[in-house]
C-alpha cells in the first residue's frame, strides 16, 4: 500500500508519516522545497500545487491507495491578518488537489482525507453540550470559513464525482514537536526556557478557566488511518469529528505541566493574550467516529504533557 501525505513535513504530517510506515505502507511526502526530508523512510516528491497538471503528473507516477491533505495555513490568529493567504493555501489548493485526482489514473481506487477543524462550528448552541457533526456551521474566524469551505468542497467532488473522500474535523490536538502558537506548546516552551535559566521564572498565561477538547497527535493520526481504512459502507463525502469526547480546562494543562517542572515558577496572567470573547466550554462528540473506526484514544493527558516536554529539552 502507498500513501501521499501534503504537508508532510509539518507537526501533524510528521506524526502520520512515521505512523503509516510503521504499518509497513510506503510513504509519499509532497513539498514545495528541495527538502530532503526528516522523517526516515519518506520519500519527497516535489509539487507545484498552482499546477493542476503537475499534480496530475505526480498521482500518476506515485499512484497512491490513499491520500491525506493535511497541506494549509493553520493559524486561526495569521487568517486575520492575512485572509487572501488562509483561503488560497486552504480552499485553491484543496480544488487543485482534487481536481487533480479526478483527472488522473487513480481517481476510481484513491481514498483521500481532507482535514478540516472544530473552528469549522464557530461555538456551541449549547454552552455544555459535546458538538455532534450535525450542529450548524457558524465559523467565526477567516480561518474556521477556510475549513469549513474545503468540508464543502469535499461533499462536493463525492457527490459530482464519485471520489472517495472524508473531511475530518480535529479539535485540539498537541504532541510533541508541535510549533510555538498553541497553548500547550507556548506553555512547555516557556517552562524550558525556565529551566534553562534563558528566562525569569515568571510563565506568562491567557484565561486558564476554559475548557477543551485535547487529543494527542499520535492518536489523532491513528484515526485519520482507521477513517480510509473502512470498507465500502464507510461515509463517503461525510465529515467526522476527531476528538477526545473530554473537556479538560487549561489550568488543569499547566498545573500538570508545572508539576513536571525541574523549576520553581510564578504564574502571570498576560492582558494582552486574553481574547474579547472566548467560548467556556469547548469539546466535540466522538460518537460517529467510534461507530465507524471503533476508535479510542490511549495516550494520556498527563503522558502527552511529559512527551512534550521531553522533546523540547532534547532540543539543543
Amino acid at each position: 500500500m502507498r500513501a501521499l501525505i501534503t504537508g508532510s513535513t509539518g507537526f501533524v504530517g510528521q506524526h502520520l508519516a512515521s505512523y503509516l510506515m510503521n504499518y509497513g505502507i510506503e510513504v509519499w511526502g509532497t513539498t514545495r522545497d528541495n527538502f530532503n526530508g526528516i522523517i526516515p523512510g519518506m520519500k519527497i516528491v516535489p509539487v507545484d500545487f498552482e499546477n493542476v497538471g503537475s499534480l496530475v503528473k505526480v498521482l500518476d507516477d506515485v499512484q497512491p491507495d490513499f491520500i491525506y491533505h493535511l497541506a494549509g495555513q493553520s493559524s486561526v490568529k495569521d487568517s486575520w491578518t492575512d485572509k487572501s493567504t488562509t483561503f488560497q493555501s486552504n480552499v485553491n489548493l484543496t480544488i487543485h488537489l482534487l481536481e487533480a485526482v479526478i483527472n488522473s489514473t487513480i481517481k476510481g481506487k484513491v481514498k483521500v482525507l481532507t482535514v478540516g477543524s472544530s473552528e469549522e462550528y464557530g461555538g456551541p448552541d449549547e454552552q455544555y453540550k459535546p458538538i455532534s457533526e450535525d450542529a450548524c456551521l457558524k465559523p467565526t474566524s477567516p480561518y474556521g470559513i477556510s475549513k469549513a469551505t474545503v468540508g464543502m468542497l469535499a461533499r462536493h467532488y463525492f457527490v459530482a464525482y464519485g471520489l472517495k473522500i472524508i473531511h475530518a474535523r480535529p479539535f485540539n490536538h498537541i504532541g510533541p514537536g508541535q510549533r510555538v502558537g498553541f497553548v500547550v506548546s507556548d506553555f512547555s516552551n516557556q517552562i524550558v526556557q525556565i529551566e534553562r535559566r534563558q528566562q525569569n521564572n515568571v510563565i506568562s498565561v491567557g484565561n486558564l478557566s476554559a475548557q477543551r477538547d485535547f487529543t494527542d497527535v499520535r492518536d489523532i493520526v491513528h484515526a485519520y488511518y482507521l477513517l480510509l481504512n473502512q470498507d465500502e459502507n464507510a461515509d463517503w463525502g461525510g465529515s467526522v469529528n476527531v476528538c477526545s469526547g473530554k473537556a479538560t480546562s487549561i489550568q488543569s494543562i499547566l498545573d500538570t505541566l508545572l508539576s513536571l517542572s525541574h523549576s520553581f515558577i510564578d504564574v502571570v496572567v498576560d492582558s494582552d493574550k486574553l481574547r474579547p470573547v472566548d467560548v467556556p466550554v469547548f469539546i466535540g462528540d466522538n460518537t460517529k467516529l467510534k461507530s465507524l473506526t471503533d476508535w479510542e484514544p490511549t495516550i494520556s493527558l498527563t503522558q502527552t504533557l511529559s512527551d512534550v516536554l521531553k522533546k523540547l529539552r532534547d532540543q539543543s
